[in-house]
């Protein structure tokens, strides 16, 4: 994974690509300076697997915010938690092979936020009913977290 920092228009791209199903990943990202930023993440699907729901987790110093900039292509809801650290995107699907846009603002207080990414994708063997009623337990409640594969993303200052 790779990131570039617009510092003037306070926007931050990070791209790359995801090629496990059974750990969470931490990105750590170099920030130029605290604040406000708008996050635009593309990630490749590298897995066998569809992901039908993708959960990030802010650390203590960062949150979420609920501002236009908040979307996915892929999915057409999200729902974030009343302390603004949680932003689940659900209803949709990424393939194998497939792409994921997101995008939203975050507030940092410090140059190095930290963040959980997890990734929820049916099992075979449920039925329809029962992926959706583990998919709505998960949007509510959040993913548990999995070993957790540790990422420090470079940025390039533009």
């Amino acid at each position: 994974m790779t990131g570039t920092a617009d510092v003037g228009r306070r926007v931050l791209m990070i791209t790359g690509a995801i090629d496990t199903t059974d750990h969470d990943v931490s990105v750590s990202v170099n920030l130029p300076e605290p604040g406000r930023w708008q996050v635009i993440k593309a990630e490749t699907n590298l897995t066998d697997q569809t992901w039908v729901a993708m959960q990030a987790v802010m650390d203590e110093d960062s949150t979420f915010l609920d501002d236009e900039m908040l979307m996915s292509p892929q999915f057409s809801k999200s729902f974030m938690t009343p302390d603004q650290r949680r932003l689940t995107f659900y209803d949709g699907e990424v393939r194998p092979g497939e792409t994921v846009l997101k995008t939203y603002s975050m507030e940092t207080s410090g140059r190095k936020p930290t963040y959980f990414y997890s990734r929820y994708s049916p099992i075979a063997t449920d039925s329809a009913e029962q992926s959706q009623q583990t998919l709505d337990e998960l949007v509510t409640n959040g993913m548990s977290q999995r070993p957790v594969v540790e990422l420090i993303v470079p940025v390039t200052v533009v």
